[in-house]
């Protein structure tokens, strides 16, 4: 693996495994727990598969970690750190998650995030909670006042799950921090 990348919200990390790639086609490790800092355990591991266009997300969490990796297409990951101490708090940022250049990205409590599907994608991810439905408050995808940079929302009107269409604004999602 190559150095972890920092994208400009503390915690948030990119990790660029080591491609080996011959006349097969390729091989890389998705993750090692090595490479993680601390004593995080992931215990649930998710698969999502979705056409270009696709809006998932936004939503965060108060105790849960993501670890994303894309195996098939190309995303548009888009992550704002809500976390009230943090010294990145307020900031948003998009980071493309590219098959064809394989990059995980580990995601802390806190940092809101979601992602749009640019070329028909499947994203593995690895979550250290398991999945309840009591740890995931959603925000508008679209709202200004997450300060998103405008390639996030620049493109077509995306397809969104009825609960992403109706999930609520920042002003009224963040109380739950």
């Amino acid at each position: 693996m190559s150095s972890p990348v920092e994208t400009g919200i503390q915690g948030a990390t990119l990790y660029a495994p080591k491609v080996f790639s011959d006349g097969r086609g390729h091989f890389f490790e998705g993750y090692r727990a090595s490479w993680l800092s601390g004593d995080r355990r992931f215990v649930q591991w998710n698969i999502s598969r979705s056409a270009a266009n696709v809006v998932r997300g936004l939503h965060f969490h108060r105790l849960q970690s993501d670890y994303w990796l894309v195996t098939d297409g190309l995303v548009r990951a888009a992550l704002v750190d809500l976390r009230p101490n943090s010294p990145t708090r307020g900031k948003a940022v998009c980071v493309e998650l590219d098959a064809a250049n394989p990059r995980g990205l580990l995601i802390p409590p806190g940092v809101l995030h979601g992602y749009r599907i640019l070329k028909d994608a499947t994203v593995m991810y690895l979550v250290d909670h398991e999945y309840t439905g009591k740890d995931e408050y959603g925000v508008r995808w679209n709202d200004p006042a997450l300060g998103l940079p405008p390639q996030w929302t620049d493109l077509a009107e995306p397809i969104l799950s009825n609960r992403d269409t109706v999930a609520p604004l920042l002003k009224d999602a963040a109380t739950v921090l």
